[in-house]
């Protein structure tokens, strides 16, 4: 058994794992794998990461060829992370703007909303970060927070979420009508690969800062998120703000995906495609390829 005295939330990451964790969650981590690849996840091995800093580079090259086109065109994009906690979403933004200027492409993390917030339209927040021409947003959690973690944890009622079923298609439609490039991802992460990654953060104290109480509420609350998940796959997708899902328990495979699904989807110029080209497929595609 491990001292918990000093861990954040006096280990509860820890104590689920020893005494609520499923079996077969706990069998895989005890393994001792720096990354729990399992089935359904269709590879047992790492990328290497020779293969994926060489990928990586040549995909920076071609963001920093969008990122000037957007600028000389006055194009604005819109890319959306969302996914379980710990899926990777805050690592793929951070490959994703690494050499880019923040002042074209900013991160937009929102935190808990305000009394007033909370008082006004439900998207009045997001709209207000939406970009003005030449800039990209990229949203770490977005406007899906009500789908998904309000659905889960009871943070909003069911005519409020049925609400924003009901206008968030509309909503994205306005966006690409209005010519703004909308991508919007999810990335997905195995239940055994997501408490690998709680431990190691509870243990970690440069990253125990990331850990919050809806992570440590969460890890019971497996099933309901998966609930929350098909039902928002179910009924926002859609011809024009389809979801791309990808399968992140490699993390270095979800990070060369995420630009992949980018840059093949934007018509930059002087692109390059045969590295801005589609996404492995094995990993990356519709909510078809999600396993819950």
């Amino acid at each position: 058994m491990i001292d918990v005295a000093n861990l954040p939330f006096d280990g509860a990451i820890t104590r689920f794992f020893e005494t609520e964790a499923p079996d077969h969650v706990r069998s895989a981590i005890n393994g001792g794998d720096k990354v729990i690849l399992i089935p359904p996840y269709p590879y047992d091995h790492r990328m290497k990461s020779r293969d994926y800093s060489e990928t990586l580079y040549k995909l920076q090259i071609e963001l920093a060829k969008l990122q000037a086109w957007v600028q000389a065109s006055g194009v604005r994009v819109i890319v959306v992370f969302e996914g379980r906690d710990a899926a990777g979403k805050g690592g793929a933004i951070k490959r994703f703007k690494e050499n880019m200027n923040p002042r074209v492409a900013r991160t937009v993390a929102l935190s808990k909303p305000s009394d007033t917030e909370l008082s006004q339209w439900y998207f009045q927040r997001y709209i207000a970060h939406y970009p003005a021409a030449g800039h990209i947003a990229l949203f770490d959690r977005s406007w899906y927070n009500r789908a998904v973690v309000e659905r889960v944890f009871d943070f909003c009622t069911t005519a409020e979420r049925e609400q924003f079923f009901q206008q968030v298609p509309g909503i994205e439609q306005a966006l690409v009508d209005d010519g703004v490039h909308l991508v919007k991802i999810w990335l997905e992460v195995g239940r055994a690969e997501q408490l690998h990654r709680f431990l190691a953060r509870e243990k970690d104290p440069l990253k125990q800062w990331k850990l919050s109480q809806i992570d440590v509420d969460g890890l019971r609350r497996w099933d309901a998120y998966s609930f929350a998940i098909q039902e928002t796959f179910e009924r926002t997708h859609s011809a024009h703000a389809p979801w791309t899902v990808i399968k992140a328990d490699d993390k270095r495979r979800a990070r060369i995906a995420v630009i992949q699904r980018v840059l093949s989807q934007i018509p930059y110029a002087g692109k390059d495609a045969a590295v801005a080209c589609a996404p492995d497929p094995a990993i990356c595609g519709g909510p078809e390829i999600w396993n819950g």
